[in-house]
């Protein structure tokens, strides 16, 4: 998909002229209603505190995209904002595409949850079997496995408890249960057996080659909600990728990868407010949500752009010292 296309004759504009010659910018006024992501049924919600910190990102990111542009044949160029959870990965990209619409630079802001391989049910029902699978193979290898410690498990399973690292203190054999289950999850999650890399790397590659019209998935969350659009890409120059997994090495193409930064308290916090798929304050959810962080961490050296959660601007060095703070 995405491979054969018709290219357009030349770029939409000198969008690395305009950029560089921003001086003394001015964070324009953002209107309540301005398009977002494509993700079909995602309630975007811009605060105060997303505009600001959009204000902050958007100089460093001009500076970013222009030798990024002038390098590109149709001065076209991708960013990928990521982070965890909560955030505003997807208020903050909304707000950075106004601000370069308002600059003469049109971006599409394309949303990564529509690349999963699953519906968002079953892919929380394929988490949580990977876990419990791994779990019980684990406790297999280390010899700790009998049939009357597998009846306490299912009682656990059954209340959605088998991920409380608390029922180790009391029985030591369920750290091999709760350390392979962790590992066997660790190896799904932001990979390619969870999500299509391979199909939005392939979308960055036609935008950047040129391509004037891009077929881009659309993923709801039940089974009948998953189609394609034939979306136009002829005046865009930037594509915004709001994704948690937008600066994963499985991702290829990205210019410019924008990483906000939060604690998982925080990102667990967001959840909770949103609850979109119940449980959120499972024993699970919470070692999904510490697998998800320590890959953003992992992969964070990478990011060209790094925003705390208090709107201030990292160096790599700032954003280390941080992580360290919060271990």
């Amino acid at each position: 998909m995405n491979s054969v296309y018709t290219k357009i004759a030349g770029a939409a504009s000198d969008a690395a002229a305009t950029l560089e010659a921003l001086n003394n910018w001015t964070a324009p006024a953002v209107p309540e209603n301005i398009p977002h992501g494509d993700m079909p049924g995602d309630k975007i919600e811009i605060g105060e505190d997303h505009i600001k910190k959009a204000g902050v990102i958007f100089p460093e990111l001009a500076k970013e995209l222009v030798p990024v542009l002038k390098a590109n044949p149709y001065q076209r160029a991708v960013i990928a904002v990521c982070g965890g959870s909560g955030v505003g990965k997807s208020e903050i990209a909304s707000v950075l595409s106004y601000m370069l619409g308002e600059e003469g630079v049109k971006a599409y802001i394309l949303s990564g949850d529509n690349y999963p391989h699953r519906i968002p049910k079953y892919n929380d029902a394929e988490r949580l079997h990977i876990f419990r699978e791994s779990a019980i193979r684990g406790m297999v290898d280390a010899g700790d496995f009998t049939a009357e410690r597998f009846a306490e498990i299912q009682k656990w399973q059954q209340e959605d408890t088998d991920a409380d690292k608390s029922h180790a203190a009391e029985n030591a054999w369920f750290g091999s249960y709760l350390e392979a289950g962790r590992k066997g999850l660790d190896a799904y999650l932001g990979t390619e057996n969870e999500t299509d890399f391979d199909e939005v790397s392939a979308i960055i590659d036609a935008f950047k080659s040129g391509a004037d019209k891009i077929w881009l998935r659309r993923m709801g969350r039940d089974e009948s909600a998953l189609w394609y659009e034939n979306v136009d890409f002829s005046e865009k120059q930037v594509l915004i990728i709001e994704w948690t997994h937008g600066n994963n090495d499985c991702l290829k193409g990205v210019d410019v990868p924008v990483l906000l930064n939060s604690t998982p308290e925080e990102t667990l916090a967001h959840r909770r407010a949103r609850n979109r798929d119940g449980k959120t304050d499972s024993a699970f959810t919470t070692m999904v949500l510490e697998i998800e962080q320590a890959k953003l961490a992992s992969q964070a050296h990478k990011a060209k752009i790094i925003c705390a959660k208090s709107g201030e601007l990292l160096s790599q060095e700032e954003y280390q010292n941080l992580m360290k703070g919060q271990n």
